[in-house]
């Protein structure tokens, strides 16, 4: 934590333990989370909970700071990439799988980690599954509220 010593102020730093309201819009102002109408947040700036381009707006914020940013894709959660759209035989889906698009299935990586992929699209010999981040590609509207900072 960090105090000047003319104000007695705490500023977010690496490591500060931070309690914040915040909202998460697309640019149409659609909003994707908030906890404006539920209990604040609280995290560890530099734990690797939020995106680095998340983090970094709120470095030098005060308690009591309220800011709205607009966090670039590449900021947020990457571009979307198309070698992450993957097609799969529709042999190695359960036969009696309802399968729609827009559903969200659960896979093993290499290295037994679960991973979410979206159908994009399917017909009876195979299906397309997007594993991107759901809202890479997006630049997105941040808001914030600090409440304090540990």
């Amino acid at each position: 934590m960090t105090i000047t010593a003319e104000q007695g102020v705490q500023t977010i730093q690496a490591g500060s333990k931070v309690t914040l309201h915040f909202s998460l819009k697309l640019e149409n102002n659609d909003v994707v989370d908030s906890t404006f109408d539920r209990e604040p947040a609280t995290l560890v700036i530099g734990d690797g909970n939020l995106p680095a381009g998340f983090e970094k707006c709120l470095y030098g914020l005060d308690a009591g700071a309220s800011e709205i940013f607009r966090i670039k894709p590449e900021n947020a959660f990457g571009q979307h990439n198309p070698s992450n759209l993957q097609t799969i035989g529709r042999s190695r889906f359960s036969p009696d799988m309802d399968l729609e698009e827009g559903l969200v299935i659960s896979f093993a990586d290499q290295a037994g980690s679960e991973l979410p992929g979206v159908v994009k699209e399917f017909d009876e010999q195979t299906v397309t599954v997007d594993f991107n981040h759901p809202l890479a590609g997006k630049a997105l509207i941040f808001d914030v509220e600090i409440i304090s900072i540990d």
